[in-house]
C-alpha cells in the first residue's frame, strides 16, 4: 500500500488532512493493535481511551508511521485525518486490495432474524456454489471450506480492518459470496464505512441496543438500521416491519425502484407474500406468491418448508429466498437449503422423561423473545412456561424492561440469571428486570449462577411444562468485567441436568 494511494483514496471521501511524510513510501503492514505491529507498517490510532502510550509502543514494535486525527509531535511522520475510523475502513480496503469486488455480498440488519436469515441464505447458496459461500454471524465465521477456515465470531460486525482481511481471506480460499449480519454499531462506528453491498435486507426494528455505550436513542439506532439501505444496490425489506414507510424512503435515495423489493405476511401489496401454511414445532410450511411482474422472481411462487420452527421464522426464510435468487439461486436450490438448515442453539430442544421439553434460544432482546414465547405458548396454550434468562450488561439497557414485557404476556414462572453481565452487577441486572415484571402473572427467582438457575428451572418443571433457556444457546463464554469466562453452554449445562435427574 503506497501513501499517495492511500491520500488519494482519503481525498476523495474529504478525510485528509495533511501528513508530514516527505516521501511516497510503500507500507508492508497495517494495524490498529499496538501489540500486532509488524515492521514498516502504518498504525492507526483508534479508539475512545485511545493513549499516546500505545504509539509509543507501536513505534517500537516497527511502525514507520501513524493514521491519526491529531499531530502527537513525535519524531515518527503520521497522516492525518478528520475522522480515524473512517480512514480505518478505507485504509484496510486499500491494503487487502478491495476484496469485496470479488465477491457478492449479501447483509442483513434487524434487531432480530439476523442470524437465521443469514444461515438460510448460507444453506441455499451452498446448493447453488458449493463450498464458495462465506459467512459472518453471530455464532460464527466461515471464510472457506476446511475446519480452520471457520471459527467463533467476537462482534456481530467485527472491526474493519478484520472485516476486510477476512474478505481477503475468504477470496483467497475460492469463495464467490459473502452473506454477513450488519449490526447497528457497524454504522455508528464506520465498521462498513465505504462498503457497498450487493444486496441489503432490513428485516425488522424495535427498540434495542439503547444506552450510554451504544445509540443515545431510538432515531439513532433507527437511522444507523437504516444506512445500510443506502449503501445496496439491491434492497430488500420486510414490510411488516414497523417504520417501514421511513425504511422504504431510505432505499429509493440511492436504489432504483426497480431493484427494490417487499415481502410481507398476507401482503397483497408486497412484491412477495407469505402465506403460512403450517407452523408447529415439527413442520413450518409456507407459500409464496409474488406479486410483481418480473421474469427474475416468477418461479419463487412455490410452497416452502423450513427446518427451523417457528412462524416467524417464515419470514426469515422468505427473505433468504429473496437475496438468494438476487445471488442466482435456483429455486430448487432454496427449497433444499430451508429444508435442511441448522442453526446452534436456535430453537435446540432437549426431551426429559418428567421434567417437561426444554428449548434453547439465543432470544436476547424484546423483539426476539416475545416472538419465541408467544409461538411456544400459541403451540401449548394449557402448557406453563419457566424462563430462564438474563441480561447483557454494558449496552441493551432497554432490553431489562423488555425481558419483562414478554414474560408478563406468556411466562408463568422465571428464574433471573446472568448473561454476559460485563463490568455490572448481573444481581443489579436481575433486580431491575424484575421491577417490571408483574408479580400477580409471573413466580420470579433471582439466581445468580446460571448453572443454578438451569438446575432449579428444570428440576421444578412437570411434563405439562415448558422450560426456556433464553440468551446464552452455544456461547461458550460468559463476558464478565471484560475477561470471556469460560461457559459449558446452555445446552450441555441442560442435558447434564437431565441426566442427573433421570439417573
Amino acid at each position: 500500500m503506497r501513501v499517495n494511494q492511500l491520500i488519494a483514496l482519503l481525498q476523495e471521501h474529504n478525510l485528509y488532512r495533511g501528513t508530514t511524510l516527505s516521501d511516497d513510501v510503500a507500507f508492508d503492514g497495517l494495524a490498529y493493535d499496538s501489540r500486532k505491529v509488524s515492521a514498516n507498517s502504518l498504525f492507526v490510532c483508534k479508539g475512545f481511551n485511545f493513549s499516546v502510550d500505545y504509539l509509543h509502543q507501536a513505534v517500537a514494535n516497527g511502525a514507520s508511521c501513524y493514521l491519526a486525527e491529531k499531530d502527537y509531535d513525535i519524531a515518527t511522520p503520521g497522516i492525518f485525518v478528520t475522522d480515524v475510523r473512517k480512514a480505518l475502513s478505507l485504509a484496510a480496503q486499500l491494503y487487502f486490495g478491495f476484496p469485496q469486488n470479488d465477491l457478492f455480498v449479501i447483509g442483513y440488519t434487524g434487531t432480530k432474524g439476523k442470524t437465521t436469515s443469514t444461515y438460510f441464505t448460507r444453506n441455499i447458496l451452498e446448493q447453488t456454489f458449493p463450498k464458495q459461500v462465506a459467512m459472518f454471524s453471530t455464532i460464527n465465521h466461515i471464510l472457506g471450506p476446511k475446519p480452520e477456515d471457520q471459527f467463533k465470531a467476537h462482534l456481530t460486525t467485527a472491526e474493519s480492518f478484520d472485516i476486510f482481511r477476512e474478505m481477503r481471506q475468504a477470496v483467497t480460499n475460492g469463495q464467490k459470496v459473502l452473506v454477513m449480519e450488519v449490526a447497528s454499531q457497524a454504522y455508528l462506528l464506520d465498521r462498513v464505512y465505504g462498503l457497498k453491498f450487493n444486496v441489503g435486507l432490513f428485516l425488522n426494528i424495535s427498540p434495542d441496543h439503547i444506552g450510554v455505550n451504544e445509540h443515545p436513542n431510538f432515531a439513532n439506532y433507527l437511522f444507523c438500521k437504516m444506512q445500510l439501505m443506502l449503501n445496496s444496490d439491491n434492497c430488500i425489506i420486510d414490510a411488516d416491519t414497523d417504520h417501514f414507510d421511513e425504511v422504504l424512503a431510505a432505499a429509493t435515495v440511492s436504489t432504483a425502484p426497480d431493484h427494490i423489493f417487499t415481502y410481507g405476511v398476507n401482503q397483497p401489496t408486497a412484491t412477495v407474500s407469505l402465506t403460512s401454511e403450517e407452523a408447529t414445532l415439527t413442520a413450518s410450511k409456507f407459500r409464496l406468491s409474488v406479486n410483481q411482474d418480473t421474469e427474475q422472481l416468477a418461479d419463487l411462487a412455490t410452497t416452502y418448508s423450513v427446518s427451523v420452527p417457528g412462524d416467524f421464522n417464515q419470514s426469515n426464510a422468505t427473505a433468504a429466498i429473496l437475496a438468494s435468487a438476487l445471488a442466482g439461486a435456483h429455486v430448487t436450490d432454496m427449497q433444499t437449503g430451508l429444508a435442511n438448515t441448522t442453526i446452534p442453539g436456535r430453537m435446540e430442544v432437549l426431551t426429559t422423561k418428567q421434567h417437561g421439553t426444554v428449548y434453547i434460544d439465543y432470544a436476547h432482546d424484546w423483539g426476539s423473545m416475545n416472538a419465541l414465547l408467544h409461538f411456544l405458548h400459541a403451540q401449548f396454550p394449557d402448557h406453563r412456561i419457566t424462563a430462564v434468562l438474563g441480561s447483557t450488561g454494558d449496552k441493551g439497557e432497554d432490553r431489562r424492561e423488555g425481558f419483562a414485557k414478554a414474560l408478563n404476556d406468556y411466562a408463568n414462572v422465571a428464574f433471573l440469571t446472568t448473561d454476559d453481565p460485563g463490568h455490572e452487577d448481573p444481581i443489579a441486572i436481575a433486580k431491575e428486570i424484575d421491577n417490571h415484571i408483574d408479580h400477580t402473572k409471573v413466580q420470579t427467582t433471582i439466581i445468580p449462577q446460571r448453572e443454578d438457575a438451569i438446575h432449579h428451572a428444570i428440576a421444578t418443571a412437570t411434563n405439562d411444562d415448558l422450560v426456556i433457556l433464553a440468551g446464552k444457546g452455544q456461547d461458550a463464554y460468559q463476558k464478565i468485567n471484560g475477561v470471556d469466562t469460560p461457559y459449558a453452554t446452555d445446552p450441555v449445562v441442560a442435558q447434564e441436568v437431565i441426566d442427573e435427574l433421570e439417573a
